[in-house]
């Protein structure tokens, strides 16, 4: 997932201040835990206000249902996990100040945030302090990689696919599963989220023989798409592409079948939220269709012990965030035990060297670029409800 770009002055201005307050530490932190040692400390920074408010606050349910049940198992290490949150404000330098913070608390990994832009704002922090960073979400090819000069990020891992994956993955389903010949993409132009998607759905749909008829944009906190839209609609289109977050895409999907377009509709797994359904109606997002990262009715007894679970501590249906922020905190785990001691370099080493590891989300193997080699579903709405349409393998 990822939210805008980060202004590297501000970002590199920001994190020398908090450094200079006392915040963090430059020399590299090798913690085991809180100060009296019966505790190993796990930072928790993720959106749990602002914008992406529901992405953060079910990955921090997933996480910290994550570690009550490894604490109620006995711990880790013969230790207990002890969950330290804050809340990033879905705000890039807001998580910067937070990871600097963490840091100071002597955490031995962060798990978040969600979005590309706010995992960029605690880059530098994680980068300088030596503490990995396990991202639930943040889908950007850059979070793992320097763009500059294309080596890995030592300290930055993630759980979640990748855009390019995500994008090809819909192009796919559109051509193999939809026969779609004509397509219209329809994006968020103010993100990079929605623009890169577009780029890899674009790309992968004409080499299979596929024609894109427009590409039509929004921006973020539009709210009319009439416009475009009778554009669209006298296309014909076989589908429509529209990458970009739930906030802009439910009444777009309901402007869209107001005008009577009646399409499938394909997305992202930005559109992964109760919001979808609550604002463009059931009726509306029947014949859509989104890549996601799992389904909570998929019969793997693992993901069903998983969902009764989390639904008899929350009294709700875990979504992907909630499932990727579990799979972080046991990925960590299992980075722990392979490491043999609390200590976050030694942890980040072994993070990089996971292979096969059965999280919710699927199996997945840590690659070179610290990205998770895993399968990818689509999801259809019917009648408002997610149902599980297929898994793709990469």
């Amino acid at each position: 997932m990822r939210i805008g770009k980060k202004i590297a002055m501000l970002v590199l201005a920001l994190f020398v201040f908090s450094i200079a307050a006392g915040c963090g530490g430059g020399g590299g932190a090798t913690p085991t835990g809180d100060k009296a040692g019966d505790a190993i400390n796990v930072g928790i920074n993720v959106e749990l206000s602002g914008g992406v408010a529901s992405y953060g606050t079910n990955a921090r349910d997933g996480a910290i249902l994550a570690i009550e049940q490894i604490n109620k198992a006995g711990g880790v290490l013969g230790k207990q996990l002890k969950p330290i949150e804050r809340d990033c404000k879905s705000i890039a330098d807001e998580a910067m100040s937070i990871s600097a913070a963490l840091v100071g608390e002597k955490i031995v990994a962060q798990i978040g945030p969600l979005t590309s832009g706010d995992v960029a704002g605690s880059t530098p922090v994680m980068m300088e302090n030596k503490v990995p960073l396990i991202a639930p979400a943040a889908t950007a090819a850059n979070v793992t990689v320097d763009d500059k000069t294309g080596k890995t990020r030592d300290y930055i891992f993630r759980v979640c696919f990748i855009d390019p994956f995500q994008g090809t993955l819909m192009a796919q389903f559109a051509s193999n599963d939809l026969n779609a010949k004509k397509a219209v993409i329809y994006c968020d132009n103010s993100s990079d989220y929605g623009k890169g998607l577009a780029q890899y759905f674009e790309k992968t749909f004409t080499a299979n023989g596929g024609t894109i008829l427009a590409q039509e944009g929004f921006v973020k906190d539009d709210r009319d798409f009439r416009a475009a839209l009778t554009k669209i609609k006298g296309l014909n289109p076989d589908f429509i592409y529209v990458p970009g977050y739930y906030q802009e895409v439910a009444p777009l999907i309901k402007q869209a079948r107001e005008l009577g377009i009646t399409a499938p509709i394909g997305g992202c797994d930005g559109w992964d939220s109760p919001d979808m359904v609550s604002v463009a109606g059931n009726d509306a997002l029947n014949n859509t269709f989104f890549t996601n990262h799992y389904s909570s009715q998929d019969k793997d007894p693992q993901v069903v012990e998983f969902v009764g679970a989390f639904k008899a501590k929350y009294n709700k249906e875990p979504d992907a965030f909630a499932a990727l922020g579990y799979d972080s905190v046991q990925i960590m785990v299992q980075g722990l035990k392979d490491a043999g001691e609390a200590n976050p370099v030694k942890l980040t080493e072994a993070l990089a060297k996971i292979k096969d590891f059965n999280g919710i989300t699927g199996k997945m193997s840590i690659d070179d670029q610290h990205n998770p080699v895993k399968a990818g579903v689509i999801l259809e709405f019917k009648d408002g409800q997610q149902v599980m349409k297929t898994r793709i393998q990469p």
